[in-house]
């Protein structure tokens, strides 16, 4: 008994820099998301990254797909790549963080829409897995959907068209369901709209997409991100009235 009351300010002290460290983690992991949130990607995946914490590979995967997007043609593949291999560190440091999934089967669609690869069967698999797995460790993490919305469209009208696709379970069916589910679960996340939009006119439905696309641009942008999806919808929409 003395020997545990004697231990116990050593106990008391673990657990309070435990909480330090915890605190200490959780505001960089902010100010790395608010870099990220104003554009400023690559500073933000650095910050990310040097957490060396599943939720900080995560953002760093997310800050680098997204910085990819405004980077010249031939370094798109190599962030693409490195995005997934943030991703894959976040799930090493935790197998259980739905978001590194997610993060993981985001780099790889945009890999496979920039290349044209989706008549990779594996990588489809792979895909899907991923989307899968964050799906069932967070039911309610609604970019999942989006993402599974675009993987059937993209099998649809891509390289995996017909019994390929069907094989590993694509379905013009799940389209819309997946995108409706997501939208339900974020209603005033215009980039879900956004992407819904280009799923449904890549099935040629002009009408549901422009209404898809109002809705969209009717909802406040706050971050960088958010004001260049908001400028993107409305020249898209331009373009079909």
């Amino acid at each position: 008994m003395r020997l545990a009351l004697t231990n116990r300010p050593l106990l008391t002290l673990a657990l309070t820099l435990t909480a330090i460290s915890g605190v200490a983690h959780a505001q960089s992991q902010q100010a790395a998301k608010a870099l990220y949130d104003s554009g400023k990607w690559q500073e933000a995946a650095t910050a990310a990254a040097s957490l060396n914490t599943s939720n900080g590979f995560a953002l760093a995967a997310e800050a680098t797909t997204g910085g990819a997007a405004l980077s010249a043609d031939n370094a798109k593949k190599a962030l693409f790549e490195k995005a997934q291999n943030y991703a894959r560190q976040a799930i090493k440091l935790d197998p259980n963080n739905a978001e590194a999934y997610f993060e993981l089967a985001r780099a790889q669609g945009r890999l496979a829409q920039y290349s044209g690869v989706f008549q990779s069967l594996p990588l489809g698999q792979d895909m899907k897995k991923n989307l899968d797995q964050a799906a069932k460790l967070n039911p309610k993490l609604a970019g999942v959907y989006v993402a599974l919305g675009l993987w059937h469209a993209n099998l649809d009208v891509g390289g995996l068209k017909g019994v390929a696709g069907r094989a590993i379970g694509g379905s013009k069916a799940q389209i819309s369901p997946n995108f409706e589910k997501a939208i339900a679960l974020e209603p005033n996340v215009a980039v879900h709209r956004i992407e819904f939009a280009n799923a449904l006119l890549s099935q040629g439905n002009k009408a549901a997409a422009a209404a898809q696309l109002e809705k969209a641009v009717s909802i406040e942008a706050d971050t960088f991100w958010q004001k260049r999806d908001l400028d993107a919808a409305k020249a898209k929409l331009a373009t079909l009235k």
